[in-house]
């Protein structure tokens, strides 16, 4: 899985917005700085790599 997740970011480094699985990953992001502005316990760079990394194992392993 690690190796999929790997190839899969540099695909995306590569192809940039138009690569399909770039919207998705940043629209989870997104939700991910929202939630930890919701929730106390959570810093939003938490957030962020929670909601990105969902986001990818989504996109992975659908």
């Amino acid at each position: 899985m690690i190796g999929d997740a790997t190839a899969e970011i540099k695909e995306m480094a590569k192809g940039g917005l138009d690569h399909p699985s770039t919207k998705p990953v940043l629209t989870g992001a997104a939700v991910g700085v929202v939630g930890a502005a919701i929730l106390p316990v959570i810093t939003w760079p938490v957030g962020l790599v929670a909601g990105a990394g969902f986001m990818l194992y989504k996109r992975i392993r659908p």
